[in-house]
């Protein structure tokens, strides 16, 4: 900005010179141009024998001053008054106005610059005088007048010494204004920059800036200030994921120790196990086994990064469903599936929006009781799975997606807590909701159980697919 404002002054200042030394020089000429009347046409007898005398040094005019005299230019080149320091050099465009009565361009006069004898820079005015007798022969003249240019030149110094004054003074303002300016307006930036800079120093996100405004910085702080809040909370929540993971993968792994441990210890002193004994602690570490392979795959789909933007397949929600129903059959044998599907169509990975059916049915067969029933609806784009067991405790209601978290009256069954964690991820990713309530009291008065809902945007008719691209063979 400082740059421009000093180019603009500078073409001002330069601009405004040229304009004053162009006045200047016109009012000189206009000076002059009034200066000389006599009739250059046809001069009386009276003016010839004034110029002869003139010439001779006899006579001084009237428009003769202290400093310039005027200058009788012939048309062979000669001029007079002779031995005059202030009379105008002759110049080659002074002969054809002298000689012919018209200047190059066809005028009978023109203005130029020149110097005096002297050396004195003037402003000279060139006029034909006609044709004239002089000394006893007829000839043509002009007549050169002549004006000091040095109170023009002093004049234009003193404006150029002021503009260049003024325009430093501007300039200097202009650049101090331009700076201030930028030191408070990149306030916001310098924070910010301080601010990554301790995170990349330290290692800490969650540091954020002070924002004010709605200007294109204070967007950017406010960027900056939800980037490391995520990043806080994506460290802290991993940070969480890894120490709960460490906790449950404790017991089943020194469960796992304890099983194996005995197995090895019978084995070393030489006094096996009783046959029971044996299939019990064999059946144990199966258990562990299974148990420590489901808590790491729900692990790893919980660890998985968000997949990048691009193309999403389309599934059928109720063909996902009727998969993840065949599987829940196998798992629930004394329960019965009250089932209708229909069709709705979404966008979504096709592992990750299976896993989370499978464990929201498994979650209804874990807690159903036996003989019981698991009702499955999918209508209008809604997917509803309700179970008739022992519900779920008001207070318990906040924490049913959290990673690791399993209610009192669970604690005892199988699993790792990481189900439903994984039902609201897969959901969530989807661009869906998913939500668990206490199931409302059936037609027969019926009470208990739990109803997951899950919303997915999609449609009852699938979409049309993209034409595939041309083999290239």
């Amino acid at each position: 900005m400082a740059a421009a404002v000093s180019l603009a002054v500078v073409t001002c200042a330069v601009t405004g010179w040229f304009v004053a030394r162009e006045e200047m020089t016109a009012q000189v000429d206009q000076a002059l141009a009034r200066t000389w009347a006599p009739n250059v046409h046809a001069p009386p007898q009276a003016e010839i024998r004034a110029m002869n005398d003139w010439c001779r040094g006899v006579v001084t005019q009237p428009w003769m001053t202290r400093d310039t005299v005027p200058t009788v230019i012939f048309a062979d080149g000669t001029s007079c008054p002779p031995n005059e320091s202030r009379s105008v050099e002759v110049t080659d465009g002074d002969l054809p106005v002298a000689g012919s009565g018209t200047s190059e361009a066809g005028a009978r006069s023109y203005f130029r610059d020149g110097r005096l004898v002297n050396g004195d820079a003037v402003r000279v005015y060139v006029v034909s005088y006609g044709p004239v007798v002089f000394n006893g022969r007829p000839t043509t003249a002009a007549v050169a007048l002549s004006q000091p240019l040095r109170p023009v030149h002093d004049a234009l110094f003193g404006l150029a010494l002021v503009t260049a004054a003024v325009a430093a003074l501007v300039i200097a303002a202009s650049a101090t204004g331009a700076w201030w300016l930028a030191r408070r307006a990149l306030q916001p930036v310098d924070r910010l920059t301080r601010a990554a800079e301790h995170i990349a120093r330290t290692q800490e996100p969650g540091t954020t800036i002070d924002v004010a405004g709605g200007d294109e910085i204070a967007r950017l702080g406010r960027a900056f200030n939800a980037m490391s809040t995520a990043l806080a909370r994506s460290r802290d929540s991993q940070s969480q994921l890894i120490a709960d993971a460490g906790h449950e993968l404790r017991t089943p792994l020194t469960s796992l120790r304890t099983n194996i441990d005995l197995l090895v210890r019978s084995e070393e002193i030489g006094r096996p196990l009783p046959e029971g004994t044996r299939a019990r602690v064999f059946a144990n570490v199966k258990a562990q086994m299974v148990e420590l392979s489901t808590l790491i795959g729900d692990l790893l789909v919980l660890s998985r990064p968000v997949p990048a933007a691009g193309p999403v397949p389309v599934l059928g929600l109720h063909d996902v469903a009727a998969r993840a129903l065949d599987r829940a059959r196998l798992r629930g044998h004394s329960l019965t599936f009250n089932v209708d599907l229909q069709p709705w169509y979404v966008r979504a990975d096709t592992h990750t929006l299976e896993r989370a059916v499978v464990n929201l049915l498994d979650n209804a067969v874990k807690f159903s009781p036996v003989g019981g029933a698991v009702d499955v609806s999918l209508v209008s784009g809604v997917l509803t799975v309700r179970d008739h067991g022992p519900g779920i405790a008001p207070e318990d209601m906040p924490h049913v997606f959290d990673r690791f978290w399993r209610a009192p009256t669970a604690r005892q069954l199988p699993g790792s807590g990481l189900g439903l964690a994984i039902v609201a991820q897969a959901i969530h990713d989807a661009g869906g909701e998913v939500s668990l309530a206490a199931a409302a009291p059936g037609a027969d008065g019926e009470t208990g159980g739990a109803v997951a809902t899950v919303k997915l945007p999609g449609s009852p008719t699938p979409p049309p697919q993209a034409a595939p691209a041309p083999s290239r063979t």
